[in-house]
């Protein structure tokens, strides 16, 4: 039974390296076959990509500027049909045995043929791995947030988002300028930015950078409690009694 030719998106900050596994896709095509859709030097363009060739495969370097390979396998995850992402690496010990415990599959550099032929093989019946388990192996360095509108993944700087706020199934990301929708957990999110966002209420985390000052309000309605001023929005966010402590230490208030 003749095999369907996978789609590979070669992802890689180095011109040499796209063009190995350009030429190695090319000698195991005849025991593999595949056909490369396109180059990208960074996780951005390799999403703009994607958005117009599909692909079955992205063989992604694990690191690359603008956006890592992590980064743009918990992108490519979000996807309506999202590829297989098998990882390159050229570096220690210590990044291919947390690859190997988080049963994520990787080629280690210089690739080799056979290697990549036995990855190609597994990468017909793998699924998506789990957003968690690549956020657990890179807590914090994700750059950006994505967002699925209109069938493409959107991407907002972590940088610009303002506060988080959890709202019935989604969590409403705000920038100064709009609202965005994650399909996220505000646990899970609290969790890899807890250097970056401050829980205030257990629906909310703000930017830490971000806020300006506390205020005092609900005096008048017989519900005092503080709110914490934003910098570049007027709306002004309620402090649970619960946090409020936390947020007074955190903030050296």
């Amino acid at each position: 039974m003749t095999q369907t030719a996978l789609r590979v998106l070669i992802v890689d900050d180095e011109a040499p390296a796209r063009t190995r596994l350009r030429d190695l896709l090319g000698d195991i095509a005849a025991e593999h076959p595949n056909r490369v859709v396109g180059f990208a030097a960074n996780g951005i363009e390799a999403l703009r990509l994607l958005e117009q060739e599909p692909a079955d495969v992205v063989l992604a370097d694990i690191r690359m500027p603008v956006m890592d390979g992590v980064e743009l396998a918990r992108h490519v995850g979000h996807l309506p049909e999202p590829p297989a992402v098998i990882f390159t690496t050229a570096y220690d010990q210590y990044a291919v045995e947390a690859f190997e415990l988080a049963a994520l599959d990787y080629l280690l550099k210089p690739v080799r043929a056979q290697r990549l032929a036995d990855a190609l093989a597994r990468a017909r019946a793998r699924q998506p791995t789990p957003d968690a388990v690549l956020a657990g192996l890179a807590p914090g360095t994700r750059q950006h947030f994505g967002v699925n509108e209109r069938g493409r993944i959107l991407l907002v700087p972590v940088a610009d988002v303002l506060f988080l706020r959890a709202e019935l199934k989604y969590v409403t990301a705000r920038s100064a300028e709009r609202e965005f929708l994650l399909d996220e957990s505000l646990v899970q999110l609290e969790q890899e930015f807890s250097t970056r966002f401050l829980r205030i209420h257990r629906n909310c985390l703000v930017a830490r950078a971000a806020v300006i000052g506390v205020e005092r309000a609900g005096e008048q309605e017989g519900e005092p409690h503080w709110d914490i001023l934003l910098r570049g929005l007027p709306e002004r966010l309620p402090v649970s009694r619960r946090q409020w402590p936390v947020v007074k230490q955190a903030l050296g208030i």
